[in-house]
Order: C-alpha cells, then sequence, then structure tokens
C-alpha cells in the first residue's frame, strides 16, 4: 500500500529505511468514487495526498458556472489546495477525484511537523514546489502563446496519458479551450 509513497522519496533524496518508516506512518489510505469532492470551495484544507491510484483534480468555477482546472495528480503525484492548506484560509478551489482513487492522505499538522523535523522530508517538499512552480510558469507563459492545435500537442507531447484519462470537458478547461474545439482537434491528429 505504501509501495509508490516510498518509492517517491527514494528517487528525490537518499533516506534510510526508518526514516522512510517514520514518514511513511503519518499517512492513512484512503478509498474514493469516481468524482468524489475532497475539498469545496471555501472551505479550508487539513490533508495533503499522495495518488497512489486514480486521479485528483483542483479546479475551479466562476460566477457563471464555467469550471477552470489548474491541476492533475495522477498516479505517484501529491496533490492539495495548497495555499489553503499553508495559510488555513478558504480555498479558493475544489479537490475531486475524477476515478475511483486510492489516495494516501496525511493531516497538515504532520505533513508540516515532518517538514520541520525531517531533513529529507523537507527537501523532498521544496522540489514539489519548486516543480509545480516551474510547471505552472511552463503552462502560464506556453500556453499564451499557443494556439488551440499546439496546446494539445504540448500535452500529448508532456503528458501522454492525459487525454486517455480525463474526459473532453476537464481536458478542455485545463487547455483553455471549448470541448467541441478539442474533440474536433482530437480527430485530426
Amino acid at each position: 500500500m505504501y509501495e509508490k509513497l516510498e518509492q517517491y522519496f527514494k528517487s528525490r533524496t537518499i533516506i534510510d529505511q526508518p526514516t522512510l518508516d517514520h514518514i511513511v506512518g503519518h499517512f492513512t489510505l484512503i478509498k474514493t468514487k469516481r468524482n468524489e469532492l475532497l475539498l469545496k470551495q471555501g472551505d479550508i484544507c487539513k490533508h495533503y495526498y499522495f495518488v497512489n491510484k486514480g486521479c485528483l483534480r483542483l479546479f475551479t468555477i466562476n460566477k457563471e458556472g464555467v469550471e477552470t482546472t489548474r491541476y492533475f495528480a495522477f498516479e505517484g503525484a501529491f496533490g492539495t489546495a495548497l495555499p489553503s492548506l499553508i495559510t488555513q484560509t478558504p480555498a479558493f478551489e475544489f479537490v475531486q477525484t475524477i476515478e475511483k482513487s486510492e489516495l494516501l492522505r496525511i493531516s497538515r499538522d504532520s505533513f508540516f511537523n515532518l517538514v520541520d523535523t525531517v531533513p529529507q522530508f523537507a527537501r523532498v517538499y521544496r522540489q514539489i514546489l519548486e516543480l509545480g512552480f516551474i510547471t505552472a510558469q511552463k503552462r502560464i507563459y506556453g500556453f499564451q502563446g499557443f494556439d488551440a492545435i499546439e496546446k494539445v500537442k504540448w500535452v500529448m507531447n508532456y503528458q501522454p496519458d492525459f487525454l486517455l484519462r480525463v474526459s473532453n470537458k476537464m481536458a478542455a478547461s485545463y487547455l483553455g479551450i471549448t470541448p467541441s474545439t478539442l474533440s474536433r482537434i482530437k480527430s485530426k491528429l
């Protein structure tokens, strides 16, 4: 049940088994249904999730009811509403499983206790933050100059399983295009 999480840490830092066991001991397994909301907009985030199986989606809904997806976390990745988790202020986004999922959940208190007391955990947390920042920057600046076809090609190149696992509606909201445009482009590629 913790193999993927252990591999995640082993691939990112030098860590001994007792330290790894200590870290893993703070996580609990939860199983979710498809489209289950783990956090609603306006709630305060209390957990960080590691995806063992399935997928998390972070998204917002504007006043007109239009969804915009910011992030997907597939197997072997972490995901949460990080601004709310850090500041303990109401989340501006939703966290949802889009597939039947198995997640390893850690409480905010345990998470930050590990950041403060286990150097390897702090190192991996810094890597998560840095990678998230770099990915967000690439997506923001890259997508600004891309037309719809270039956006779809970018996703196919950098996240090849993405379009196979995510609905057209969710994928389109991530890419900033309409579902019909996405369908039309996919049929041509």
